[in-house]
């Protein structure tokens, strides 16, 4: 991975054909945990959500251990109700951009895998979804203006607070036109189209308010081209930490494949036809997450592609199939790491982000090929839909605890799973337990205590262990120890595919 990768997670938070051989033979020995429960993790993985809730939470919370936080944030300045969203990680900061990517992946897994999930699974994945939809239709409720976050980020890492006790500026960082959020607005605008697929069926209602919103964000994001964290007044707040690195050309064509997706609307598929060049199309497109939308925008848009046989959105098939053939060994063109436990590795901290949207994306593609009766070839091998979910089931399977270290990583699923992880609701006693307030420097005792967290986050998936393997479960190593919404969010739709094909 690039440099400025490696800066960022440094920074952050303080904060087959013979190809089915590599199975088996290429990762040294595992701890097999024998057959996964994948719907109980399935479960896990969306309650999870619920320990990241910011806002006056509902009477249903099944997180028992936490209790309504940030309530006056918005008032200050801007007498706006900004309540409600979710902390990014294990810090009390609302990050728009990847709170905006973590509910488009949470919506598309709904879409992709959906009926995959028994119903109450499914109806809470929509809620998780709505959590974070409805605080973003607040963040572009007003005209020509996107709220891009909330809570000064250096104030707060300074801090081992509970949510519960935050009194750490909530600095309300907003970006007016004309003035840039291209990156923010686009991916707002794909988590509002995606969504509103995603509640078509249960809330035609609402879904047509996402879609609505959808269109007006995505035109503030192509009116106004320009990187957000390029505005003097959110640069310190977003940066290091969400500081828009790859461009915000990607989160353009991103922004504009989901609105074509969900709105069927022409206009929609001529820009991804006639901007794919220009806004570089082509460009980084092995990587996914929060910052680069690259490989998913080539898997997306390679549905109608494959679908409708549509030769102007060919490259996108082309960029798609080769990203398939990095991620397989004996592939002439490999060139993703693995570590020698069968781990997809890139360095620069969190690294569990790229195994859980690299495994969606296996997923998602392996679908589309299935429908068309397609394949990927990769020059010297023939890549099958079974071959690329191989591959994802053993990222999954590595994820809930066939690893070296015979470790669940997803805290609260199977008998060994992290017990210190890097986030302060977690780690400090709940407001149940300690009703007194906990100042910012007195949390400071249960960082650096040894004791596993007094209250178990369920469902987190933790950063992850390094290249070797080895995960020390070390409450400081926050690269390692901390969870993010994004790690989690494609990992639900990946659980749901193995729930309902567990063989």
């Amino acid at each position: 991975m690039k440099f400025h990768y490696v800066l960022l997670f440094l920074l952050h938070h303080h904060h087959r054909q013979q190809f089915f051989l590599f199975v088996s033979l290429v990762f040294s020995p595992l701890v097999r945990c024998g057959h996964h429960d994948y719907s109980d993790a399935l479960s896990k993985s969306i309650l999870f959500f619920e320990g990241q809730r910011s806002g006056v939470l509902p009477r249903d919370q099944r997180m028992k251990w936490r209790e309504d936080s940030g309530l006056s944030d918005g008032r200050s300045i801007y007498s706006m109700d900004l309540t409600g969203g979710y902390f990014d990680a294990g810090d009390n900061v609302k990050f728009g951009f990847p709170m905006a990517f973590t509910t488009t992946m949470l919506a598309w897994s709904v879409i992709e895998f959906g009926e995959l999930m028994p119903p109450s699974e499914l109806r809470n994945a929509l809620v998780a979804i709505r959590w974070g939809t409805d605080y973003l239709l607040k963040t572009v409720s007003q005209p020509n203006r996107i709220f891009v976050q909330v809570g000064d980020p250096y104030k707060d890492h300074n801090c081992w607070e509970r949510p519960e006790d935050m009194d750490t500026a909530r600095t309300v960082y907003a970006v007016d036109a004309p003035n840039p959020a291209s990156e923010v607005a686009a991916e707002t605008a794909a988590a509002l189209a995606a969504s509103s697929m995603a509640f078509r069926s249960v809330n035609p209602g609402y879904a047509q308010t996402l879609l609505r919103n959808s269109v007006r964000v995505f035109q503030y994001a192509d009116n106004f081209r320009g990187a957000y964290s390029d505005n003097s007044n959110v640069r310190d707040g977003a940066c290091p930490f969400y500081c828009d690195f790859s461009g915000y050309q990607d989160e353009l064509l991103w922004g504009a494949a989901w609105l074509r997706r969900a709105s069927q609307d022409n206009s929609y598929l001529n820009y991804i036809e006639i901007n794919g060049k220009t806004l570089g199309a082509d460009d980084n497109i092995n990587e996914f997450g929060w910052d680069n939308k690259h490989a998913g925008l080539n898997v997306l848009v390679s549905k109608e592609a494959l679908e409708g046989n549509m030769y102007s959105l060919q490259s996108y098939k082309v960029s798609a199939d080769s990203f398939m053939c990095t991620l397989i060994p004996d592939s002439s063109s490999s060139h993703i790491d693995y570590t020698p436990g069968g781990l997809i590795y890139k360095p620069g901290g969190s690294n569990l982000q790229h195994a859980t949207t690299i495994s969606f994306l296996l997923l998602v593609y392996a679908n589309y090929l299935d429908r068309t009766s397609q394949t990927v070839n990769c020059g010297n091998l023939i890549a099958s839909p079974l071959s690329l979910r191989t591959i994802a089931k053993n990222q999954a399977d590595y994820i809930l605890g066939d690893n070296p270290m015979g470790l669940s990583y997803m805290v609260g699923y199977g008998n060994r799973f992290p017990q210190r992880i890097h986030h302060r609701g977690s780690s400090l006693p709940s407001v149940k337990d300690h009703p007194q307030f906990i100042a910012c420097k007195e949390g400071s005792t249960y960082f650096n205590s040894t004791n596993p967290n007094p209250n178990v986050l369920v469902g987190a998936i933790v950063g992850g262990p390094g290249e070797d393997d080895v995960y020390d479960d070390d409450r400081a190593d926050f690269r390692k120890s901390e969870p993010t919404t994004y790690i989690n969010a494609p990992f639900v739709g990946v659980l749901a595919y193995f729930a309902g094909n567990p063989n």
